[in-house]
C-alpha cells in the first residue's frame, strides 16, 4: 500500500485513521482529505509529537494496511 492509494480512497481509509488516532475529531479527519502532510500536522498538534514522530506513525499506519 502506498500513500497515493490511500489518498485516492480517503473516504475508505479515514475510519481506520480515526481508529488509530482516536483523539482526532471527525471534522479533523475530514479536513485531511488524504493529504499526508495535513494528517501529520494534525497528529503533531493533537498528540504533541515531533514532526519525525508523526511521520513515523503515518508510515506505520501505511504499513499496517
Amino acid at each position: 500500500m502506498n500513500w497515493d492509494q490511500i489518498q485516492g480512497n480517503w473516504k475508505q481509509f479515514k475510519g481506520q485513521a480515526q481508529a488509530k488516532w482516536g483523539e482526532l475529531t471527525n471534522d479533523e479527519v475530514d479536513e485531511v482529505q488524504g493529504d499526508r502532510e495535513a494528517l501529520e500536522g494534525k497528529i503533531q498538534a493533537k498528540y504533541g509529537k515531533s514532526k519525525e514522530e508523526a511521520k513515523k506513525e503515518v508510515n506505520d499506519f501505511i504499513n499496517s494496511l
